[in-house]
Formats: C-alpha cells, sequence, structure tokens
C-alpha cells in the first residue's frame, strides 16, 4: 500500500514539476527569441517534447516510488529536491531569461544528480527507469550546448 501511495505523491510532484517549468518559460519554444535562434539538426519536433516528458515523469515517479519505499533518507529526500529546482529552473533561466549558458550549467548539474540517482542510490533493476530520463538529458544537453556554440 504504501508503494502505491509513494506512486501517487510523486506522479503529482512530477507533473507539478512539468506544470511549473511550463508556467515559467511563458512563451517558451513559441517565443519569437527562441524561434529565431540556431537550432541544432537534431532537434525534435514539438511534440516530441511533451509525449518524452510524460514518458519521463511516469518512469520517474516509478523509480522514485521504488527508491523511497527502501531508502527514505534525509539524503535522499535533499537530492530529489535539488533535481526538482534544476528540472523547473532550466526553463525559467533558458527561456524566460534567455541565459543559454546558466542554462547549460543547470542541465549538467542536472546531469550529475540523475547519474548520481543511478550510480549511488539505486540498489536493483528499477534504477533503469532513469533511462530515458538519462538519455533526454543528454539530448536536452546537446540541443542547449549546439545553441550556445551557433548563436
Amino acid at each position: 500500500m504504501k508503494y502505491y501511495q509513494y506512486l501517487i505523491l510523486f506522479l503529482i510532484i512530477n507533473f507539478g514539476a512539468l506544470a511549473l517549468g511550463t508556467y515559467f518559460m511563458e512563451n517558451g519554444p513559441r517565443a519569437t527569441w527562441y524561434l529565431n535562434l540556431n537550432k541544432a539538426p537534431w532537434t525534435p519536433p514539438g511534440w516530441v517534447f511533451g509525449a518524452a516528458w510524460s514518458a519521463i515523469m511516469i518512469c520517474f515517479s516509478f523509480y522514485l516510488s521504488d527508491l523511497f519505499l527502501k531508502n527514505n533518507t534525509t539524503k535522499t529526500k535533499i537530492i530529489f529536491l535539488v533535481q526538482f529546482i534544476l528540472n523547473v529552473s532550466w526553463n525559467y533561466i533558458f527561456f524566460n531569461q534567455q541565459l543559454i549558458f546558466l542554462g547549460l550549467i543547470v542541465l549538467t548539474l542536472l546531469n550529475i544528480v540523475l547519474f548520481y540517482f543511478f550510480f549511488n542510490l539505486s540498489k536493483n533493476k528499477t534504477k533503469y527507469l532513469l533511462v530515458p530520463y538519462l538519455i533526454w538529458m543528454s539530448i536536452a544537453t546537446s540541443l542547449n550546448l549546439y545553441i550556445l556554440i551557433h548563436n
């Protein structure tokens, strides 16, 4: 029963993070500033972002439910909070404030936190639920880096 309580909690928190990030980026990918950037040739179409983030947050919620059931420590909570803040703040930093380099720093830190989850906090196969998040963050980081270099 506790697992499903965690699952519902993390689904709410993680999809709440997506909603907050969307709110903080204002027009985001529809903003004139972003539309005029020289973007990477591998930039996916807009609809892919929503689909990818939805799948990532579902997988991440299942992962976190298992993690917190087995490793509900202050350290785990702090690392999750750092991940939450970095994930949400990137939207504001990149889209709202147009700070491309700082956005890249945030993504790099988020990657470090996610790899920490994967290699240090996860003791079973549920850590592989992080793989979609890790792959997507690698793509996002490459897109951000491309924009930094080519604009």
